[in-house]
């Protein structure tokens, strides 16, 4: 499979051969889904925890004697049925991963690759840069390649880079190392560096 290559005059570069094995895979949407639901149920904290009668402090004796008070019989003052008193289903921390293979993530990763290159979403640079650390200079230049939402695989991302996309809510930075499924599905564009290119099919080589 070729991709075209943009020079840094923007004009159009020579074909560079990539691996059919990662730009040219099938659309496979359970796969897909699959491992993105799995990617974004690891990130959710699963913190919420609650306390039950039995964690609750205070309530070891009966708060009244079980007749002739005239009130409702009680036994603790850490009933759920208490203003204080303890939670009846209490929620405890929870682990929300699940179990996805490499080969099964790889795989996905590869497919959405290949569907991004499918539906000309993908914009391959000789190289990316910006001058000085300036949000409009880097704003100028996406508006040049005609992109807004995107997200940028740099290889080596410098200062200039980080500082000048990290006020632009639709511009995220990331390396070939970082690059998730979630990343690559919500941006309209993928603007990659053809190093990071490099390493990207170094890793997902199979």
């Amino acid at each position: 499979m070729e991709l075209s290559i943009k020079l840094p005059d923007l004009s159009e570069g020579k074909k560079l051969h990539v691996s059919d094995d990662v730009f040219g895979k099938a659309f496979n949407e359970s796969l897909v889904h699959q491992v993105l639901t799995a990617y974004m149920a690891g990130a959710r904290a699963g913190t919420k925890a609650q306390k039950t009668r039995a964690e609750v402090s205070g309530g070891g004796i009966k708060p009244w004697r079980q007749k002739g008070t005239g009130r409702a019989r009680a036994g603790s003052i850490r009933s759920p049925l208490w203003r204080t008193g303890g939670k009846t289903f209490a929620a405890v921390p929870r682990d929300f991963t699940q179990k996805v293979n490499r080969k099964m993530y790889e795989g996905a990763m590869r497919v959405i690759w290949s569907e991004l290159a499918r539906q000309d979403r993908l914009l391959l640079l000789d190289e990316f840069t910006v001058s000085q650390p300036k949000t409009r200079e880097l704003v100028k230049k996406l508006e040049s390649l005609k992109l807004g939402n995107v997200l940028i695989v740099h290889e080596n991302i410098d200062r200039n880079i980080l500082l000048a996309a990290r006020n632009l809510y639709d511009v995220q930075l990331c390396t070939p190392d970082s690059v998730s499924p979630a990343n690559l599905i919500a941006f309209d564009h993928v603007l990659l560096t053809v190093g990071a290119l490099k390493k990207i099919e170094e890793r997902l080589k199979s």
